[in-house]
């Protein structure tokens, strides 16, 4: 059921991006985000087709993702961008909302929708979310910044070389609406702490500690029950944050989780190699 599940959000997430491309941003010449913008600003000036250029281009990223992660992220990955792209050569690339503006909204509103969804589940619609993991799970890495830096030399090409700075600023709203629904749909922080009170310490700890951070134990004591109890530690980052629940309702469902938002880190944030 869970299986059934996860695939029918995957599909419609798949959709919604879709949606938001065909229907919203691309009839408009207007950009999203990562990697679909890049494909979408080459497809604009070679009319090269828009859906094989997003699937070419998360490729070699998705391989990448299988040899460094191999895990049930890039294989969400890998069926939401498949879908995605076969799905773009569905749809009609036509116009729904005449405006410029209301096409960089409502796309940018779909495609957080989608994105958010499948992020959800503990996957993504690829690009850079898949660097964004393998990158994470090795460095404390700025990647926020370097995303918006390199969106905003596809945004300002986008203005320069169609000589209409009004696609570019559409294109930054789509991109902005955008990110803030995966942040409404998803989570806002990129890091996050996990306090976990279990009856299952030590198996619990095993499984914890196959992901790249340190778990830390503490005895605590309830204030009511005088009941002595473990408590796991760990902070993870929001693309690992499915896979961290999914552990812990496998484990022991009945676990007390508290994750609240990390707002920096100092010291060692990945796991340590022996």
């Amino acid at each position: 059921m869970k299986k059934a599940l996860d695939a029918f959000i995957i599909l419609v997430g798949a959709l919604l991006v879709a949606v938001g491309f065909n229907m919203f941003l691309i009839p408009h010449q207007l950009l999203s985000g990562g990697v679909s913008g890049f494909a979408m600003i080459i497809g604009y000036f070679t009319n090269w087709n828009i859906g094989l250029l997003y699937l070419i281009f998360n490729l070699p990223l998705m391989i990448w993702g299988m040899i460094a992660i191999g895990r049930r992220f890039i294989m969400i990955s890998v069926a939401s961008v498949i879908l995605t792209s076969w799905l773009m050569q569905i749809l009609p690339t036509s116009y729904v909302a005449q405006e410029p503006i209301l096409g960089a909204v409502f796309g940018g509103v779909l495609i957080g929708i989608g994105s958010g969804i499948t992020l959800r589940i503990g996957g993504s619609t690829g690009g850079f979310d898949i660097v964004g993991l393998i990158l994470t799970r090795k460095f404390d890495f700025p990647l926020g910044t370097i995303i918006s830096g390199m969106n905003g030399i596809v945004i300002v090409a986008l203005g320069y070389f169609k000589h209409n700075w009004d696609l570019a600023l559409f294109s930054m709203l789509a991109i902005y609406i955008c990110g803030k629904v995966v942040d409404t749909v998803h989570i806002r922080h990129v890091k996050v702490t996990a306090f976990i009170v279990t009856k299952q310490k030590d198996e619990l700890t095993h499984e914890l500690l196959q992901l790249p951070r340190g778990v830390t134990l503490v005895k605590t004591e309830g204030a009511y029950t005088k009941q002595q109890h473990d408590m796991l530690m760990t902070v993870t980052t929001r693309y690992e944050l499915a896979e961290l629940k999914r552990i812990i309702k496998k484990i022991d469902p009945k676990a007390f989780v508290n994750i609240v938002e990390t707002v920096g880190v100092v010291g060692e944030f990945r796991k340590l190699k022996s």
